[in-house]
């Protein structure tokens, strides 16, 4: 015992006088943490610029302005009575959409013509089009049916008759988890576990790669312990390590009020399993890899696009067939998975078995494969001494 924590006294001295090391663990959580939620604070989007071209430049079309004025979501950047060149400005004003009221609009609605009201959408940015989309629907579905109803009582309808008339039937939406619609309480937990398995896979990526660069496993190895023994020596540090970095990741959760059940047993559980998942195949890595650079660089490549093919903002039922097969191997994609259940849906250990099976797997495969592989060269390295 008393080697093991000399050996791990040494390791501590390895590990903090690498300051790459320390700045991607110890800096990359907070830092990127801080920055995201700061990023998705406004938790909504809000005064998405508008252009109106009002061809009528009547009452009627004035209070259509004014009802897109009154709405939160959009931003009456401009009033016209023509067009110009709009389509040469968009692209530079970053307009999210164009309404063009036509001439004769208000005479068309008092003779019951029907007339049409043209809505050019910026298509550039999808998630700013579709908010745009639907808050300008909104304002004109509700102005239509004002018109109609108050058609119906010139007409000599009551204002219960003239709504029934109007209304077959009523819709009442109501919004489940994460009812508001908060865009932080969305996107912050997916990217921060999404952070700290990047973390974890390049921090784990240096601890055999930078002994087998500078010699110092050629001393390891003539210490004749098996590869298990090497394997907790060099994730012992980082056992150690983890538990205060997720603290200070969930104090993330408090200091930006994201509405999200994280202090309970199955994400506790989930949490761990993220850890040792991410830890075998960095590890995996740095033992099949014996290059600083190189087993780093592999594992960006794995790791950068693991947020978006885990399922967490495009459903994996869009994605094709191989490419979440692919998925199925990272870590993070188990874990957001059932991160939802468990954080917004209140589920249980029972509700996420499938994510924790998935997970063990992982873990598993990552470690026997680590076990047998670091003892090949272990006794490759032994050989080489003998001779």
């Amino acid at each position: 015992m008393k080697k093991f924590f000399d050996l791990l006294k040494i390791e501590f001295k390895r590990i903090f006088s690498n300051s790459v090391l320390c700045a991607i663990f110890f800096g990359a959580p907070i830092l990127y943490g801080v920055l995201f939620g700061y990023v998705y604070q406004q938790a909504k989007v809000v005064n998405l610029p508008i252009v109106i071209v009002d061809q009528d430049n009547s009452p009627l079309s004035t209070s259509i302005i004014d009802a897109f004025e009154d709405n939160e979501a959009l931003l009456v950047k401009d009033r016209r009575y023509t067009p110009g060149d709009i389509l040469e400005e968009m692209p530079v004003e970053q307009y999210a959409a164009v309404v063009t009221l036509p001439s004769g609009f208000e005479g068309d609605i008092l003779q019951k013509r029907y007339p049409e009201i043209r809505v050019d959408l910026n298509m550039a940015n999808i998630l700013n089009a579709n908010i745009a989309s639907k808050n300008i629907q909104q304002v004109l579905m509700t102005l239509n049916a004002g018109i109609e109803i108050e058609s119906l009582q010139k007409q000599g309808a009551s204002p219960d008759q003239a709504r029934a008339s109007y209304e077959s039937f009523k819709v009442n939406f109501n919004k489940l988890y994460n009812s508001t619609g908060n865009y932080l309480s969305f996107m912050l937990p997916g990217l921060l576990g999404a952070i700290m398995q990047q973390v974890i896979f390049l921090a784990m990526a240096l601890v055999f790669s930078r002994d087998f660069e500078d010699g110092y496993f050629k001393s390891l190895a003539q210490k004749n312990k098996p590869s298990w023994y090497l394997i907790v020596l060099k994730a012992t540090p980082f056992l150690l390590f983890l538990p205060v970095m997720w603290f200070v990741v969930s104090r993330l959760f408090i200091f930006f009020n994201v509405e999200a059940a994280i202090f309970n047993i199955p994400m506790l559980i989930l949490i761990i399993l993220l850890s040792l998942a991410s830890m075998g195949i960095g590890m995996l890595f740095s033992v099949i890899i014996p290059n600083q650079l190189k087993a780093t660089e592999l594992l960006m490549v794995i790791s950068t696009p693991a947020f978006i093919l885990s399922g967490f903002t495009w459903p994996s039922l869009a994605i094709p067939e191989f490419i979440n097969g692919i998925a199925q191997s990272i870590p993070v994609t188990h874990f957001l998975a059932a991160f939802r259940k468990v954080a917004y849906y209140g589920g249980d250990i029972s509700d996420i078995f499938p994510e924790i099976k998935m997970l063990l797997i992982i873990i598993i495969i990552s470690f026997v494969a680590m076990l047998l592989l670091l003892q090949l060269k272990i006794n490759k390295n032994k050989k080489q001494i003998s001779e």
